[in-house]
């Protein structure tokens, strides 16, 4: 067949075995030359007068269809492709803003607004010289305070109008060798833009860098910006980009594994645009949804939302694909074969995307702002992915016919799925081995999984201090470690203390008493009396270590604990107040989400298969799948890599998506084997359902592992780990658990896998 659109070929039906095809209404049936020995040609026709005006118009009806939903995606792509480029403008990445309004370190930041004309955001210029701070110096670092609110942010702002308290004399350390400069910004007026994209946030930071390259540097003094406006503004940097280098690097890889994967150089293209057009589907409702404060939309969740619309989107195109490819060895008509594969494939990846989307939904439940906006911001991005996938995709494969998978074209020549068991290649030697040795094949390898899943406590995920947040060297984090050298760890970051002015005195003692402490006053200045409001004080303490680093957590909860012995109405707030307080909101979301997840995915898997047992076994085989990732992560993670720790909220996003993603590849897996066993039977369905579907979902697990791990090319240690962590779970997965386990297991238990449907009699 040379062009889908000929005559006879368009009103196409299923051949028989013998190269017959079956009649049916309306229907030419016809055994072509191309698919007979000799180039014989037998052609029955059994039709009204109108079929040839019926099957042209249904010919039209498709390809009416087609132009329809193409021209309807391009213009979606028009709208929502500024919408993906303008996501990093929503961002929200204070952890205050993620905390719930009860948490103790929120109800201090609230209280706290009263004593301050507005919320501050503190940099620190830390000026040092080894030999010793000369009077020259003082001198220029005195030029160059005066200097600070004239410093010009753009588009005719000065950063003295952004200036939450007046720049104050610089302040010496002990050893004499180092200078520290507080500036104060208002931080409620962070997120203003002041030119071409840039934020007040960033533009602060780097004029006072560019002010010092000029004014100080040349005089032999080295000078960092940092403290948590300057940390904040290296982050706007990390994640500088990340619309077009992510998103750009996971499609390229993409596109080097489709290549490989199909050998043709048009359908990897359309499988990409599929993603694209996903992705810009999500963005124009995850856009203005976050911009009016409907949700939360942190560089995190949208480095997330980026990698997950590009791995669904492929994933469920590949099956597609696949089941389209396969039907095109026994449809003449490109149509009648898309007809079918698309009716095979929804239901499987209409599971599939219904599990990741409920899974991210449940999300909704964390008490922590950045992960309960994660759940409908992934979610948004699997609808996206899906709708992208079972609209467009087909069209654009209609519209170019078999060409498309040029130059391996598909031919009707009647290959059949159960053909391929226990044939040469790779998927029909392992299925023929699952079917020869299933009870040694699963024992052996869940006794593996559960070795590797016996490291799980060995995780660390307690949190890290700023300076391990990031992967690569930046100013800011050079400079509180420097800091650190000649003051306080906890200079300039303290923590605050909202007491009743009748026990303020009592506070401070008790303050300073505690283990890591180094000061306290509820005075802003010696000899000043403290300020009064609504009959409280705010105490601030200075910690002697550094004040987002785990060890300040344990002093900060060690001080609540004392001062709760004063008085309950005391609160502890302050920025290490809040990293404690995000680490127990994590760990209370672990105790809740996770078994939330575990039941909806069980229900979904029960409804899809209909069956408890195979519900119950998938569960079980992806549970033991995440232990095992996780336990080969702290191993990797503690001794190979020596990273720091992690965050408090990364395993649970890690058994998002790992047991929502990878049930994916068991569903695939078991709706093929349910189809097949209705045919086969359960046993020889298992075998085949394992040898049809092996290739493309091992394809699917290599691109979405591929695609997560491009998340390592930004250097955040959250997103690195999540990257890895994901990428080794979906091969584990893929390769072992939908591979060897779960049909193993199957086949072992026989037709009791269905059980109670009708296949378990």
């Amino acid at each position: 067949m040379h062009d889908d659109d000929q005559n006879a070929a368009e009103a196409g039906g299923k051949h028989r075995a013998d190269g017959t095809p079956h009649t049916g209404d309306d229907v030419v049936e016809a055994r072509h030359a191309d698919d007979q020995p000799g180039g014989d040609t037998v052609t029955r026709v059994t039709v009204e007068e109108d079929t040839g005006k019926q099957r042209s118009s249904r010919r039209w009806t498709w390809r009416v269809a087609i132009v329809a939903v193409l021209v309807g995606w391009l213009v979606l792509a028009s709208l929502g492709g500024p919408a993906v480029g303008k996501l990093s403008e929503v961002q929200q990445n204070d952890n205050a803003n993620f905390l719930p309004k009860q948490a103790e370190s929120t109800l201090v930041a609230d209280e706290a607004a009263k004593f301050v004309d507005s919320k501050a955001l503190p940099y620190f210029v830390l000026i040092e010289r080894d030999s010793g701070i000369t009077a020259d110096d003082l001198a220029k670092v005195k030029e160059f305070q005066e200097k600070l609110p004239s410093l010009d942010l753009g588009a005719g702002k000065k950063l003295g109008d952004y200036l939450a308290a007046p720049v104050g004399p610089a302040i010496p350390s002990e050893d004499r060798k180092a200078l520290l400069l507080t500036v104060q910004t208002d931080g409620d007026r962070a997120d203003e833009v002041v030119k071409e994209g840039e934020t007040v946030l960033f533009a602060v930071a780097d004029s006072m860098r560019t002010a010092i390259k000029q004014d100080l540097t040349p005089t032999g003094l080295t000078v960092y910006v940092t403290g948590p406006g300057g940390v904040f503004a290296d982050f706007v940097v990390a994640f500088s980009g990340i619309d077009g280098i992510l998103l750009g690097v996971a499609l390229a890889v993409v596109f080097v594994i489709l290549l490989i994967v199909y050998r043709s150089p048009i359908l990897p293209i359309a499988v990409l645009l599929t993603a694209v057009f996903g992705l810009a589907l999500a963005a124009l409702v995850v856009y203005p949804l976050a911009k009016n404060g409907v949700l939360q939309l942190n560089g995190q969740s949208q480095g997330i939302l980026f990698i997950l619309v590009v791995g669904a989107a492929t994933d469920y195109s590949l099956l597609l694909v696949s089941r389209y490819k396969e039907e095109l060895h026994d449809y003449t008509s490109k149509y009648q074969a898309m007809r079918v594969a698309w009716r095979a494939s929804i239901e499987p990846i209409a599971a599939s995307a219904a599990t990741v989307i409920l899974g991210l939904l449940c999300l909704l439940l964390s008490k922590l702002g950045s992960t309960k906006g994660l759940g409908p911001v992934g979610a948004f991005g699997i609808a996206g992915a899906f709708i992208a996938s079972m609209t467009f995709l087909p069209a654009i494969l209609l519209a170019f016919g078999r060409r498309i998978f040029w130059p391996s074209i598909p031919r009707v020549d009647h290959v059949h799925s159960s053909d391929q068991v226990g044939g040469r290649r790779l998927w029909g030697r392992v299925s023929g081995l699952v079917g020869r040795r299933a009870r040694q094949v699963w024992v052996v390898t869940a006794l593996a999984l559960l070795a590797c899943a016996a490291f799980l406590p060995t995780f660390k995920a307690s949190g890290t201090s700023q300076e391990d947040l990031f992967l690569n060297k930046v100013e800011s984090v050079t400079g509180q470690e420097e800091l650190g050298k000649h003051f306080d760890a906890g200079a300039g970051t303290p923590v605050e203390i909202l007491t009743p002015v009748a026990q303020a005195d009592q506070v401070v003692q008790t303050a300073t008493k505690v283990d890591g402490v180094g000061t306290a006053s509820a005075s802003a200045a010696p000899g000043v009396p403290p300020k009064v409001v609504d009959g409280k004080v705010l105490v601030q303490a200075t910690l002697k270590v550094p004040a987002d680093s785990p060890e300040a957590t344990k002093v900060v909860k060690h001080l609540r604990t004392e001062l709760d012995k004063v008085s309950p109405d005391i609160l502890v707030g302050g920025n290490t107040a809040i990293n404690l307080d995000v680490l127990d909101a994590a760990q209370r979301d672990l105790r809740v989400i996770i078994p939330t997840i575990l039941a909806v995915i069980f229900v979904v898997l029960m409804l899809l298969l209909r069956s408890l047992t195979a519900a119950v076994l998938l569960v079980i085989a992806n549970v033991l799948s995440f232990g095992a990732t996780v336990g080969v992560s702290a191993l990797m993670f503690n001794h190979v890599f020596k990273f720091p720790g992690a965050d408090p909220g990364i395993p649970l996003y890690a058994f998002v998506f790992l047991v929502a993603l990878g049930i994916d590849y068991s569903i695939f897996l078991m709706t093929r084997v349910r189809e097949e066993s209705q045919e086969h039977g359960t046993r020889p369905g298992i075998l085949v359902g394992l040898a049809v579907t092996g290739g493309v979902i091992t394809s699917a697990g290599v691109v979405l592992a591929a695609t997560f791990s491009a998340l390592a090319v930004l250097p955040i240690l959250f997103l690195v780990q999540i990257a890895f962590m994901v990428a080794f779970g979906v091969l584990l997965d893929t390769t072992v658990v939908r591979s060897l386990l779960v049909p193993s297991i199957a086949h072992d238990v026989g037709k009791k896998i269905w059980w109670p449907s009708k296949l378990a009699s």
